[in-house]
């Protein structure tokens, strides 16, 4: 051999043994990768985890001392029982009792009631007066929301409560309507910055406290017996112990059986009565974070993130170490068991929650992959990709993804898209009349059916936000008639909600129709966020055009809204013209369209309805006697209501200024 000349085979080997070192390491990252968003962003497994939690805290909480500072005197039933009326509470019952609690020097009162209406005018002043005289802090319920309070009631609210006193009783709840942060406040109406309940007490107090949305990290109870909060009953107050009331917060609100309760992490444990907790109860769980400086229980997603890598590494570990398949199973399962009690051990006895849903999928997936891999790198690329995204993205951006993985990297791109965004109406009566449990089982159907068809027409999901989802076309594969195919996936999603929205309300669900906003323009797409937690998704303003124009369907009662670019785009579908629509934040009109039905049954009106809107485009003067034939022919059609409405007021032409997103 001639010396100097070393033989290829040991470098090939040290490579491939790099290789095979990195590889556990890439499976790891790539499992915590999937396993955190999955659980951010696939409905189900953040249904789940935060089920768990709940569960956590409803069930494993340590004890803790009852809270020295707060004190809570609850009208109940036997105090209404001493009235002729129940609602509103008796006025000068209020007053006095206001009077009785300031005598005894508490640090403050808060009045989580609502005046939002007049009872007696002698009580009424009565309780006016003594909002206004007393010397001890005092913060009082207020409510601004029009779908809690009509003009007059609040006109007659802000007439009754002092500015100075004002503060939200808003609880801030997730979807099922579960009780879960501390509401910070916001401007109000009439331009005064107005803070949350818990956060205007515990200033009262000198306790500062940041104007953001916080977890509500829950008070736990000396004993099962013993409640977190001393309560007496309003009605006895004053035969009480004065020094029971001194230096304390003392918070008035009612405890009863059928008004202001809610859910809480604790309706996963207890049930009936006991499931459902007291406005005042969950503000002064709010309070007492503040006035002890706790933060939530969770460690935060930074050291959550080290648990779900660290299993994950574990998980595609366990295949390197030899063995039956059996016997590594059977080692990760043991594994898992103890993470799972000693997470609740963590919990119970320190204070500290960890997520343990994350780490159990990240281990699974980790030791999956690496089990696969094991001579099927090709095979397994393929099957963890579409494992991981074939669910929510069309078949063609998945086989993008395994021809091209740097597409999953954090890069972005600018490009001409399509978008379509989709809303539902009335949610929010839908959530209220419908059991948590009901609710998800049919939003789940209902996001199901939406999903297969986006993935019909080629269309990417890039997210599911409450009852809304948001798709792309044209990324990140090509898709020259992108247009068209947002256009043809809007008119067949827009018939399936029509046949669930009728479906569901003949079994008495009170589910909304479908609004959906579709617009093609400029934007940047990728994957945004961190390394460890991002999104797959298009950021610009012709991304907001397209969620605006979801909203435009509210002002012409239509269900979809095409803007004109997007329209110009399409072959074979037919359009009615809605307007030139100027945005909020736009000060130039674009034009908008209502995409139809092949099997429209409107064809003879919608030919006059073109007519009418062409001389309405050219300010003709016939063009109000045009629409107010049409009016007559379909008064139930709120497109024509509002062109008629403008041209009655002297308005020409067909730009319209919204004022409202």
């Amino acid at each position: 051999m001639t010396a100097g000349v070393q033989s290829p085979r040991p470098r090939r080997a040290r490579v491939q043994k790099a290789r095979l070192a990195i590889i556990p390491f890439i499976v790891a990252l790539v499992a915590t990768t999937v396993a955190t968003l999955g659980i951010d962003h696939i409905a189900f497994l953040t249904t789940a985890n935060r089920f768990l939690a709940d569960w956590e805290i409803a069930a494993l909480a340590g004890p803790a001392p009852q809270s020295p500072d707060i004190v809570i005197v609850a009208i109940t039933e036997d105090t209404l029982k001493q009235f002729p009326y129940r609602s509103p509470i008796d006025r000068k019952f209020l007053a006095d009792l206001l009077t009785t609690l300031a005598a005894r020097d508490p640090r403050a009162i808060g009045l989580d009631v609502l005046f939002d209406q007049p009872t007696e005018p002698a009580k009424d002043a009565a309780l006016r007066n003594t909002l206004r005289s007393l010397k001890v802090p005092v913060i009082v319920s207020y409510t601004d929301n029009p779908a809690v309070v009509t003009d007059d009631q609040r006109a007659y609210l802000d007439d009754f409560v002092p500015p100075r006193l004002r503060a939200y009783a808003t609880l801030a709840t997730d979807q099922f309507d579960t009780a879960r942060w501390v509401y910070p406040g916001h401007v109000g109406a009439d331009g005064r910055y107005i803070p949350g309940f818990a956060r205007a007490l515990a200033a009262a107090v000198g306790v500062k406290t940041a104007p953001t949305l916080v977890d509500i990290a829950w008070h736990g109870r000396p004993s099962p017996d013993v409640p977190a909060f001393r309560e007496y009953p309003a009605d006895v107050v004053g035969s009480l112990p004065a020094d029971w009331f001194k230096n304390k917060i003392i918070l008035i609100g009612t405890d009863l059986s059928l008004t202001d309760r809610h859910r809480t992490p604790f309706s996963t444990v207890f049930e009936g009565q006991e499931a459902m907790m007291p406005g005042v109860l969950i503000h002064a769980h709010s309070l007492a974070q503040f006035l002890e400086g706790r933060g939530p229980p969770s460690v935060g997603w930074g050291r959550n993130l080290i648990i779900v890598f660290c299993c994950a590494a574990i998980g595609a570990m366990l295949p390197t170490f030899g063995g039956s398949m059996v016997v590594r199973i059977g080692a990760g399962t043991v594994f898992l068991i103890g993470l799972w009690i000693g997470g609740g051990a963590l919990f119970h006895y320190q204070g500290a929650m960890i997520g343990l849903i994350a780490p159990t999928m990240a281990l699974a997936m980790a030791h999956w992959a690496m089990e696969a891999l094991s001579g099927r790198e090709a095979r397994q690329q393929r099957e963890f990709i579409t494992g991981a995204f074939g669910r929510y993205v069309s078949p063609k951006v998945v086989d993008a993804l395994i021809r091209d993985p740097s597409k999953m990297s954090l890069e972005g791109e600018r490009r001409n898209m399509t978008y379509l965004f989709t809303d539902l109406a009335n949610f929010t009566t839908l959530s209220e009349a419908t059991e948590s449990r009901d609710l998800a089982q049919i939003l789940n159907d209902y996001f199901t059916g939406l999903t297969e068809i986006v993935l019909k027409y080629d269309g990417t999901v890039c997210k599911y936000e409450g009852d809304a989802i948001f798709v792309i076309f044209n990324a990140p594969v090509d898709q020259p008639r992108h247009a068209e195919q947002a256009v043809r996936c809007g008119l067949e999603i827009d018939r399936f909600a029509q046949e669930f929205c009728t479906a569901q309300r003949a079994q008495d669900v009170p589910f909304g129709h479908t609004r959906i906003g579709i617009h093609t323009g400029p934007a940047v797409v990728g994957n945004f966020g961190s390394r460890t937690r991002f999104d797959y998704s298009a950021i610009g303003d012709s991304v907001n055009t397209a969620a605006r124009l979801e909203g435009v369907n509210k002002q012409f009662g239509t269900r979809i809204c095409v803007s004109e670019v997007t329209r110009d785009g399409c072959s074979g579908i037919g359009f009615r013209p809605l307007g030139a629509v100027v945005v909020k934040g736009k000060t130039k009109g674009i034009g908008v369209f209502e995409p139809l039905h092949d099997d429209d049954p409107r064809q003879d009106f919608l030919v006059r309805y073109g007519e009418a809107f062409a001389r309405l485009e050219a300010s003709a003067p016939d063009a109000e006697a045009l629409f107010a034939a049409l009016s007559r022919e379909a008064p139930e059609d709120q497109t024509v209501e509002l062109h008629l409405a403008r041209l009655s007021r002297g308005e020409i032409g067909t730009e319209i200024v919204l004022t409202e997103k």
